[in-house]
């Protein structure tokens, strides 16, 4: 859990930090670039840094290596391989998480930020049915109940009836869902098949790909370049990389069913008692109940 605990920290700081540098004038995408920069740069050290490439060897091919996966389930592959499944799953899920921030905005203009907040949260229910239906990862029944805490508290955070009027099922909405969860599916799926020794490459390739993307909309954007906006995404980089890092490392010990929904309740909870104690905001009714929720859930799961 020590590991969990540390992607929700990471998680809900990435909040914080916009929460304390939050202007109407920001360049979201010079932001967001900025963000991606940091990361993948973070990535690329701690790579070099472990010395991930240095005496590797290659045992057998990528294909053949893989190819066992198949008929052994409990196979994991060769730091060779990892390398390349790190690479492959990382590209198409860097794509995933700057579809998802896309979406994000899109939806927030559609749909308002309650409805959009709550879907983008409710993605980790794709990583929990495939973890269900291809590994077979079935929670307890105490843990079922636990995971259902966790769902509520964010459904009440999230929503209000002023946000349900709004609400309609647009496209928009479908692929914010579907981006967002398969983004966090990505971190299961390099886990499940690969070392995690070699997880700093998988980063590398998700943060590279996702600052590609963003820097061609940054420049097609000619948006205003500040010094604030590009500290603002160095600063969200960090917590945004260690998120993702601290998250493979709890699913090692963890079922996806148990350790997503937690991890998703657990940041928001963070970030309003962070919100509370920083920037003396009053924590909602409906906030209170979800944090107690989410308690409740913390417990039950570790029973």
């Amino acid at each position: 859990m020590l590991y969990l605990a540390l992607a929700i920290i990471s998680s809900a700081s990435i909040a914080l930090i916009f929460k304390y540098t939050e202007s109407s004038n920001t360049n979201r995408y010079l932001i967001t670039s900025s963000n991606y920069f940091i990361a993948f740069v973070i990535s690329l050290f701690m790579i070099f840094y472990k010395g991930l490439l240095t005496g590797l060897v290659r045992e057998m091919s990528f294909i053949d290596d893989f190819k066992l996966l198949s008929s052994n389930s409990l196979h994991i592959l060769s730091p060779y391989s990892s390398i390349i499944w790190g690479l492959i799953v990382g590209g198409i899920s860097g794509s995933f998480f700057f579809l998802s921030f896309i979406y994000y905005q899109k939806s927030v203009k559609e749909n308002g930020v309650g409805i959009s907040g709550t879907i983008a949260k409710l993605g980790i229910l794709i990583p929990m049915i495939f973890s269900i239906i291809i590994w077979k990862e079935f929670p307890s029944a105490i843990q079922w109940l636990g995971i259902a805490l966790s769902l509520v508290s964010i459904l009440i955070v999230n929503l209000s009836p002023k946000s349900l009027e709004k609400f309609d099922v647009k496209p928009t909405i479908i692929l914010l869902f579907i981006f967002g969860g398969m983004a966090e599916f990505s971190n299961k799926i390099y886990q499940k098949y690969a070392l995690n020794e070699y997880k700093d490459i998988f980063l590398f390739a998700i943060f590279f790909v996702a600052f590609l993307i963003s820097i061609f909309y940054t420049i097609r954007d000619k948006g205003v370049i500040s010094k604030k906006d590009i500290l603002t995404g160095f600063a969200v980089g960090i917590p945004n990389l260690f998120s993702s890092y601290f998250l493979i490392l709890s699913l090692a010990s963890l079922k996806t069913s148990v350790a997503f929904p937690i991890y998703s309740a657990g940041s928001i909870v963070l970030i309003n008692i962070g919100g509370f104690l920083i920037f003396k905001e009053k924590i909602a009714r409906k906030n209170q109940i979800a944090i107690v929720l989410t308690v409740f859930a913390l417990v039950l799961i570790n029973i």
